[in-house]
């Protein structure tokens, strides 16, 4: 009995999981593990966002170019693209607040302030990049004739800033990432789209659309394809 007591002792032994193969705080269903914190875990993060994001923002891409070619057929008025560059940037900002903040919450000892912080930044400074000031930059080398800066926070701010409060209080108080964010890069897609075709006029190029196609990419790709995860989780402590 002695032996098989210890036979069954060290089976037990053999099986167990090893402390450190535990898996991370706020792993699981609602949202990724967080990485290691060293230089090459955050870039091989970053490598592995971008590389699974490329194709989805593509397509995003390509809905945005059909929707601009359609817009300069038609002849669609400048006061459209307004109204809805104004409807989808603050939706654009709600959805970034809520995934960024999260993903902080998620992965961290999150205080009150701390929350605020990395939730308005990477909302409001990361959906401006995308939705504004990279759209305006491909405007400005296109030499659009009605091209503008419009930052939301400052314009409307009115709109864009309650809607990035109400985004931070909910990923606070309700984690949850993966559906927001597909519906993130596709948002960001066409809120850079309608900023760019309110600054159209006039006949566009082959040309032009090819340039806008690489714009509408990047300005989807690089801000709002790391935002969600990479960003947040540059302030999470070990």
């Amino acid at each position: 009995m002695a032996d098989a007591s210890s036979s069954n002792a060290q089976g037990k032994t053999d099986n167990a999981q090893p402390m450190d193969g535990a898996a991370p705080a706020g792993g699981g269903r609602n949202g990724p593990a967080a990485p290691p914190r060293s230089a090459g875990g955050i870039v091989g993060l970053v490598a592995a966002e971008l590389k699974a994001h490329a194709p989805f923002t593509m397509l995003g891409t390509a809905t945005g170019v059909a929707i601009m070619a359609a817009f300069a057929v038609m002849e669609v008025p400048r006061s459209i693209s307004a109204v809805l560059f104004w409807s989808l940037h603050p939706l654009h900002v709600l959805l970034s607040a809520l995934v960024t903040t999260a993903m902080f919450t998620l992965h961290s000892r999150r205080t009150l302030l701390g929350t605020v912080l990395v939730g308005g930044l990477g909302s409001l400074g990361i959906a401006t990049l995308s939705d504004c000031l990279i759209p305006y930059a491909g405007e400005s080398l296109l030499g659009l004739p009605h091209r503008g800066l419009h930052l939301g926070f400052i314009e409307k701010w009115y709109l864009v800033n309650p809607l990035a409060a109400a985004g931070i209080l909910l990923g606070y108080l309700w984690p949850r990432t993966r559906m927001a964010h597909a519906g993130h890069v596709l948002l960001s897609t066409w809120t850079s789209l309608f900023h760019m075709t309110m600054a159209m006029g006039g006949e566009f190029s082959i040309f032009g659309y090819a340039a806008s196609a690489l714009f509408l990419f990047l300005a989807v790709w690089i801000p709002c394809c790391t935002s969600d995860i990479v960003f947040p989780l540059l302030f999470v402590k070990k």
